[in-house]
């Protein structure tokens, strides 16, 4: 998958150089995805800013890492694809001086298996699949607390992590794995937490394959990001009216039924 990403990157990269890193009349910009929904809905988000002279080349990414990478490194002028927990870790752990500037989408995270129909199937040992990353991993634990399934140290936060269970009655085992790579790993665990747009991009369907989903009303609202030196470009203001158009709502509500959420 890394040799994908890499080809993938640097030929959107290729196809965009003619704007530079720099935007001297600041009408055409680089935005960063994940696929499925985020690269999907930023399509329209394209068309509706072009008719507002903003040109904007959407560069999709198979992981979560890279994106903010690309940003902070001045490859992207905004990323869309992460909630504001993901992006405060990155924001601790790598010093990226990036910041939100709007609300984009929420998308409830599913617990899906290949074998079970219910979680109340689950036997002794089972495997779980979780990501590694620190924010959607500790989303994940949260998700099976609330299903009952183990209990979290009561100042666990969002950020909980398998050493903070402290009850765990099934001794399920929980599997770290790369958020982008659970899907594929369904027939090797009993069931796996996976965030929605990797679900979907996988062919999964959220509302009718998820044996478990996330509360909705929560505080996983994605967002766009940009460098925090760049707040007061125009750009960026034509950017967040493109994505919070009706245009945009429009298009989420009637492609998603319900499994991608509009935050704004």
């Amino acid at each position: 998958m890394q040799r994908r990403f890499i080809l993938k990157f640097a030929a959107a990269l290729g196809a965009a150089s003619l704007f530079g890193a720099a935007h001297a009349d600041d009408n055409a910009i680089k935005v960063g995805v994940t696929g499925g929904p985020h690269a999907q809905v930023m399509e329209v988000v394209k068309q509706v800013a072009a008719k507002n002279g903003l040109k904007i080349t959407v560069i999709e990414f198979s992981d979560y890492v890279q994106p903010n990478a690309a940003l902070a490194a001045g490859d992207l002028d905004a990323n869309s694809y992460q909630h504001q927990p993901y992006l405060d870790a990155q924001v601790k752990d790598r010093g990226y001086k990036l910041i939100k500037v709007a609300d984009t989408v929420t998308f409830p995270m599913g617990i899906y298996s290949k074998k079970l129909k219910s979680l109340s199937e689950l036997q002794n040992g089972a495997r779980i699949a979780v990501p590694n990353d620190p924010t959607n991993g500790g989303r994940a634990l949260l998700l099976l607390q609330k299903q009952g399934l183990l209990k979290l140290r009561a100042d666990a936060g969002l950020k909980a992590t398998p050493l903070d269970i402290v009850e765990n009655p099934k001794k399920l085992k929980i599997v770290e794995l790369d958020a982008a790579q659970i899907p594929r790993s369904l027939a090797d665990v009993d069931a796996a937490a996976i965030n929605t747009n990797f679900a979907m991009e996988a062919g999964l369907k959220p509302k009718s394959d998820a044996i478990a989903i996330e509360d909705p009303h929560g505080p996983y609202a994605n967002i766009i990001a940009i460098r925090a030196a760049d707040k007061n470009k125009p750009w960026v203001g034509k950017l967040v009216a493109a994505y919070h158009s009706a245009e945009v709502k429009q298009f989420i509500e009637g492609k998603y039924a319900g499994a991608v959420i509009t935050a704004w």
